[in-house]
């Protein structure tokens, strides 16, 4: 199975050359680098949360293997949906799924069903492709798509499996949670919200997280696959997160009435 970009051409540029010239363009290569267990990473067009992107993936040692947790923004019947085997296309090339890590998620966590469905269209997970590729020649990835309808056992019982399975792997593997922040609110509204939950997550709280964003009605569309993150993570021995870099869709389009926030986190 080859799972082909949903998203070239429109959140990113569809042609090699050009995307490459971009990214170059968004990353820091001489960013000082730590040895992360997750990060947290935007998924907008590459426009107005690729420095963002760039910024959080040029701040951390990047291995082989990277499982990206994602949230579907259309309704799947999964609630944690794996692609289970092939490869993923972007421009920049083939990325092959790690079959064996597929297995083993499986066998740790009965909530991971396989779908090549709730994938096919989703923009959350392969928007971090082509940063993983920039950086790494020979990636593999496991890709996760969590529904907005998983609750906080199913989140706990998932990054608990994805701790177990990677202190049991002898490669080093690295977690991508993707998320936006607050979407459609003034520049002012949404730094004050955006920070309340960046704060939980520098904290690494999952369960206060989900309840910041819930309780203050945070539109951050991928807190669940966050929440998740911080779980593995600190089960892993992370002991903090941090913010890398914070901005807003109003620093590109000038439009700061109506802004979406984004957040790059590393937690280590």
């Amino acid at each position: 199975m080859k799972r082909k970009p949903a998203v070239a051409g429109y959140f990113y540029p569809s042609s090699r050359d050009e995307l490459l010239r971009m990214i170059e363009e968004l990353v820091e290569k001489e960013s000082a680098k730590v040895q992360a267990k997750a990060i947290i990473s935007p998924h907008a067009g590459y426009q107005y949360s690729g420095a963002v992107a760039g910024a959080v993936f040029s701040s951390v040692e990047l291995p082989e293997i990277f499982i990206l947790l994602g949230p579907n923004h259309r309704e799947v019947p999964t609630i944690m949906a794996v692609y289970p085997e092939g490869s993923w296309l972007t421009p920049l090339g083939e990325v092959p799924i790690e079959t064996s890590l597929v297995r083993q998620i499986k066998e740790k966590c009965s909530l991971v069903e396989e779908s090549e469905e709730a994938h096919a269209y989703e923009h959350s997970l392969e928007v971090q492709l082509p940063f993983i590729q920039f950086f790494q020649p020979s990636p593999s990835v496991v890709p996760i798509s969590i529904s907005y309808y998983a609750n906080y056992q199913q989140l706990e019982e998932l990054g608990k499996a994805l701790a177990e399975v990677i202190q049991t792997e002898k490669r080093p593997i690295l977690i991508v949670a993707s998320s936006d922040m607050s979407h459609y609110v003034d520049v002012e509204t949404a730094k004050e919200k955006d920070f309340l939950a960046i704060g939980r997550i520098e904290e690494l709280d999952a369960l206060g997280l989900i309840e910041v964003v819930r309780k203050r009605n945070i539109s951050m569309c991928g807190y669940l696959p966050s929440a998740v993150a911080v779980i593995a993570a600190k089960m892993l021995g992370a002991e903090r997160g941090e913010l890398v870099k914070y901005q807003t869709s109003g620093e590109v389009t000038g439009d700061y009435a109506e802004v979406v926030g984004y957040a790059g986190i590393r937690i280590y």
